[in-house]
């Protein structure tokens, strides 16, 4: 195993740079490790993230680490395993299954430790899924991204406390500031999503696929509808990659359900801050548990009324009332009552709303918290400061609460 340096090189491995939050969490760690002093690496099939991940001053290698196959796998450990050599490699930080098996064949030969995040849902409903699931638990220190998840790790995979470490995703403070984003931000996607003036916006910002609740919203929103449950005139607007058959089949269901003139498929949006700060409310419905949900954080940063199924680690982000509405999962006419009731809110409910809901993400779900306990992590196993780098860092280009950074170690 090599020495480290005093300057650590640490490589993160993923399918792609396209969108998401694995990638941004991805970029959030290339920055801080630049930052703290380290050579960040990131290994993946390219995308458009590529040029900020350039310009924060991290190396991009591109290799397609998605296949699942074991053919292809050993043969992307082997590639990988060459690029640990060129560059000297200390630590990898493993994010998504197939380049964490690739990662995990390429470490033990080299004697590189290995870091793995647990994102996503990742069931075991299938003979071998668990045993594929596995590899993300099989870190010399494995990350969960809420409770929600080191709970599943614990009962599921057996990771015990020595391993485990529980460091929430983040949102971006700065940001995703509702006193930072300019009015011609805003105006130029109300143009481009042709929203009238005075229109209510319910905003459900996420790839359209089954699971994140876009057709349950639109059954919602069709109730809503039908008993007169808006004053004025509204659109809903699904911010996110759609695939045409997804598309077809949600416009057919708002179609059935006379709502179809009401509904955006605005795709991918490079200015999320304009696009939330333009929302009346941002739902996020899914059908499914969250593994975490940074939308959630990033809405309430932007002091956005946040309405969320009740399941995963939603449950953990929004505390019904306060930070935000929950409801029933799968409970379409739960989630009407939600959005009736948000959209009658009046402004002094919602100032007190958007206060509490910064405040929640500023004390427990920023950015800068999530990148300094990573460091820790990395820490741990390479005997390094960069954490404390990292934080004095921050303390000199803008101070920083200290509760806001969890601990060391």
């Amino acid at each position: 195993m090599q020495t480290v340096s005093d300057r650590p090189v640490i490589l993160q491995a993923l399918p792609a740079l396209e969108s998401g939050g694995i990638e941004h969490g991805t970029l959030e760690m290339a920055q801080a490790i630049v930052q703290a002093g380290g050579t960040a690496i990131v290994a993946s099939a390219g995308g458009r993230l590529v040029p900020r991940l350039k310009y924060i001053g991290a190396i991009p290698v591109e290799m397609e680490l998605g296949a699942k196959n074991p053919i292809s796998v050993m043969r992307n450990a082997g590639r990988l395993r060459q690029v640990m050599q060129q560059y000297g490699v200390h630590l990898v930080h493993a994010r998504s299954r197939a380049p964490a098996w690739a990662a995990h064949f390429a470490c033990r030969r080299l004697g590189v430790p290995m870091v793995t995040t647990w994102h996503g849902v990742h069931d075991a409903n299938l003979p071998g899924k668990k045993r594929y699931n596995s590899v993300l638990a099989s870190g010399a220190r494995v990350i969960a991204i809420s409770r929600y998840i080191a709970t599943r790790l614990r009962d599921e995979y057996k990771v015990g406390g020595d391993r485990l470490r529980l460091i929430p995703r983040g949102a971006d403070m700065v940001r995703f500031d509702p006193g930072g984003v300019r009015g011609n931000r805003v105006q130029k996607l109300l143009g481009l999503w042709d929203i009238p003036d005075g229109a209510t916006v319910i905003m459900l910002p996420a790839r359209v696929t089954a699971w994140k609740g876009h057709a349950l919203l639109i059954e919602a929103l069709a109730h809503l509808e039908r008993t007169g449950g808006f004053s004025g005139d509204w659109v809903c607007i699904f911010v996110g990659e759609t695939n045409s058959r997804e598309g077809r089949q949600l416009v057919a269901q708002a179609r059935q359900g006379g709502i179809a003139a009401h509904l955006r498929f605005a795709g991918h949006c490079a200015d999320m801050p304009a696009a939330m700060m333009l929302a009346d409310m941002v739902v996020v419905p899914s059908r499914r548990p969250e593994p975490f949900g940074r939308v959630v954080v990033e809405a309430q940063a932007m002091g956005r009324p946040v309405i969320v199924s009740a399941h995963g680690a939603a449950l953990e982000t929004v505390e019904n009332g306060i930070t935000g509405f929950s409801f029933p999962p799968d409970d379409a006419r739960a989630l009407a009552a939600c959005i009736r009731h948000v959209a009658g809110m009046d402004n002094a409910e919602r100032e007190a709303l958007a206060w509490h809901a910064r405040e929640n993400v500023r004390t427990h779900y920023s950015t800068q918290a999530m990148q300094y306990a990573t460091l820790a992590v990395y820490d741990e196993l390479l005997h390094t400061r960069l954490a404390d780098t990292f934080y004095y860092s921050m303390m000199a280009d803008a101070p920083l609460e200290d509760e806001a950074l969890p601990e060391a170690g």
